[in-house]
């Protein structure tokens, strides 16, 4: 916990600096959160085709899940939210003429949610 995955355009592949951004997530959610920082773990997903609309082209998305363990408040996981967009505005720089959709959810792991380190 918490578990992070982030859904990118492969056409952010050069511009989006995942590992820097993944750096910057895991202290935000650390101090907003009250997470340990060695149990952020997240995990990038690039997307070959993105469609809006009727637009098959010129738009890029990033989309953050974060799944935290039950128990946050509102207030804390709309912080969470709106601190993780502004962290990929810092970490993406879209090509010109291309639109950046970006957005962020937190969400409660499932109780079953079970995990080892071996």
């Amino acid at each position: 916990m918490p578990q992070i995955t982030v859904d990118y355009s492969t056409s952010l592949a050069d511009t989006f600096d995942r590992r820097g951004f993944a750096v910057a997530l895991h202290a935000m959610v650390v101090d907003t959160a009250a997470a340990k920082s060695d149990a952020c773990k997240t995990r990038f997903r690039p997307v070959e085709d993105v469609v809006v609309g009727s637009e098959v082209s010129g738009h890029a998305l990033v989309h953050v899940t974060l799944a935290l363990l039950a128990g946050r408040t509102v207030e804390t996981k709309a912080a969470l939210t709106e601190r993780t967009l502004g962290l990929v505005r810092a970490h993406v720089k879209p090509a010109e003429g291309v639109a950046l959709h970006a957005s962020a959810e937190v969400r409660d792991l499932d109780a079953s949610y079970e995990k080892f380190v071996d």
